[in-house]
């Protein structure tokens, strides 16, 4: 648990700045599950390309886990994307 409160991150404020955008109209347009799905994205893109290095260097094996949590992230967000289109069908 140490790791977890004494771990900075660092995420661009301009990736901020878009993600807020992107939410905001995506709520706007009454797009709920998009705007979910986009701060699914954002996440997923900061705790694997971003802090990739960081998470490398502070687990063991941590390639394995990088990658299974890579994977899963892309299936989840790929599943919700296919419900999104059966939906509005």
């Amino acid at each position: 648990m140490e790791f977890l409160t004494e771990t900075e991150l660092s995420v661009p404020l301009i990736q901020i700045v878009l993600l807020l955008g992107l939410s905001t109209m995506a709520m706007l347009f009454g797009r709920t599950k998009l705007a979910l799905l986009v701060n699914y994205l954002f996440t997923l893109y900061w705790g694997y390309f971003l802090n990739r290095d960081l998470m490398l260097e502070t687990f063991q094996n941590a390639e394995h886990y990088a990658l299974a949590y890579f994977g899963v992230g892309i299936v989840i967000a790929l599943l919700a994307m296919v419900a999104f289109i059966r939906a509005e069908n």
